[in-house]
């Protein structure tokens, strides 16, 4: 009997070395995330956004983790293909899904079947909850709060103090966040007969018309102006549909049709870039060298996103103002964020991003290489359930 033991014991050594090593391999072993990048479009905003989510992915490589990335997508916003986009991420059975909805509505059963299915949801591009639906996390920010920035750099532009144009100029650090809360304090110090005084004349480019983005963006840019009554927004909104040929066109219409306006809004970097274009080709296009000057005819131009392009605009004079939608945080967060949910760790609800205005001082700040705090991956790895 004891002989026995002798043998059992002798064949199962090696095998609880094996276990031991094998164990040990599996803890230093990547775990694998697959995630599901569900923009409107690849172009553009959201090719940055693609880029960035590539780029964490490549981040977290050697450092614990095997990140994927599947971007499935339609083209030029189309709802109906977005939502296919979607149930095709869950018929592949990825670990999250991060969705930028074309259409919030739209969106929702979708995004409830990929719930169903066991699959974490993280929706970009805004803040606002959306009804109805449960989601893991949202990354982006308050889309009437970024209008209200963009009306901000207008109004500073023309006149209010801050960095910008006629007013008085603010002593301020490149690195300052030109936030809503920034614009706030310094235009809360101006009388009403002191807001009256800044005058100029201008047009709006809105997305598409009706559009859950397009309004709530229309109706941030007013909340500002309302307290500038002599910056008057001629005319109603022209719809770009968020295409820089729209853009182009509707900018087009508009300095036909006013030979006095001073500045075009558009409410997306694409449609900016057109209006650009358009006013540039008009000889029209008033750049930050040649200074505030209201009635001549040329127009200034401010936009919304802040993409690699658009900062090259900018930081040539070329575009005087944009508010930051942080594309790249969108996806240098966005996986992050997206890991954590497949390894059943706590997350951020909310991931704001902060809008802020970039113009010519601080515009190198956001690319070719945007300030991005880095990602503790080791930590993660050591605490991850998945």
């Amino acid at each position: 009997m004891k002989r026995l033991r002798q043998v059992l014991a002798a064949a199962i050594a090696p095998l609880a070395i094996i276990a031991s090593v094998s164990g040990a391999h599996s803890q230093d072993a990547p775990i694998e995330v697959t995630i599901g990048w569900a923009p409107p479009d690849v172009s553009g905003v959201f090719k940055t956004a693609t880029d960035f989510f590539e780029k964490s992915a490549a981040d977290a490589k050697g450092k614990g983790f095997d990140v994927k990335i599947i971007t499935s997508t339609g083209q030029g916003h189309d709802i109906a293909q977005q939502v296919n986009a979607i149930d095709d991420l869950i018929q592949q059975q990825v670990d999250v899904i991060a969705v930028s909805p074309a259409d919030v509505n739209s969106v929702k059963p979708a995004l409830r079947r990929a719930k169903e299915a066991g699959i974490g949801v993280i929706v970009v591009n805004l803040l606002e909850p959306i009804e109805g639906l449960e989601v893991d996390s949202y990354i982006g920010y308050d889309n009437t709060v970024a209008a209200e920035v963009s009306a901000s750099a207008v109004a500073d532009y023309f006149g209010a103090p801050g960095v910008l144009g006629a007013g008085d100029k603010l002593d301020v650090k490149p690195e300052t966040y030109l936030d809503r809360a920034f614009w706030k304090e310094n235009f809360d110090k101006l009388t009403p007969e002191q807001k009256a005084a800044i005058k100029a004349k201008g047009v709006i480019i809105e997305g598409v018309s009706g559009n859950f983005y397009s309004n709530t963006r229309l109706t941030g840019f007013r909340n500002v102006l309302k307290d500038f009554p002599g910056i008057e927004i001629v005319g109603a909104p022209c719809a770009g549909d968020w295409k820089r040929e729209k853009g182009t066109n509707c900018a087009e219409d508009f300095l036909q049709a006013h030979d006095d306006i001073d500045f075009i809004w558009a409410a997306s970097n694409e449609m900016g870039l057109g209006a650009m274009l358009a006013a540039q080709n008009a000889g029209r296009l008033e750049t930050a060298s040649d200074g505030v000057k209201v009635g001549d005819g040329k127009v200034a131009i401010f936009t919304n996103d802040v993409t690699p392009e658009s900062v090259d605009r900018i930081a040539e004079g070329k575009l005087i103002g944009e508010t930051t939608h942080g594309f790249a945080d969108w996806g240098w967060y966005g996986t992050k964020i997206a890991v954590e949910i497949a390894c059943k760790q706590d997350v951020e609800k909310i991931f704001d991003i902060r809008p802020r205005t970039v113009e010519i001082n601080n515009a190198r700040l956001f690319y070719p290489d945007p300030k991005l705090e880095q990602i503790d991956w080791a930590t993660m790895r050591a605490n991850c359930k998945k």
